[in-house]
């Protein structure tokens, strides 16, 4: 997954406790398509339409900075999700906890550890 434009925005927004709403026509890849291309919203008429701000609250330099880190972030923490799909479900989890349990054997523990090894942090 690639992190986009608006992921940054979100999370810039998150981070500064703030919540400013915009429109992104387009997928900007540098500081003038950016410009061009996102519109923050500054207020709205009578009639609930928008009325977008002649300025960015954040910048280009910003934005990238931003999806940068959420992108490398994400990439880090790829054994995660694939972990997460290799698992097995909650409920044989506790069926194997629930037989370890009464014939004392390391069933879960056994598959957990088998996952975890086949994909390290």
């Amino acid at each position: 997954m690639t992190i986009d434009i608006s992921t940054a925005i979100n999370s810039l927004n998150t981070k500064k406790n703030l919540n400013h709403e915009y429109v992104i026509n387009g997928t900007p890849t540098n500081e003038a398509e950016y410009k061009a291309q996102v519109q923050f919203v500054e207020s709205e008429n009578e009639n609930g339409i928008a009325i977008f701000s002649s300025t960015q609250p954040y910048s280009w330099s910003q934005i990238s900075a931003e999806q940068s880190a959420l992108q490398t972030a994400y990439d880090a923490n790829k054994y995660q999700r694939d972990r997460a799909e290799e698992y097995p479900s909650w409920q044989d989890q506790l069926d194997m906890q629930y037989h370890d349990t009464v014939n004392s054997t390391t069933t879960w523990n056994d598959a957990i550890k088998a996952v975890k090894d086949k994909f390290p942090k």
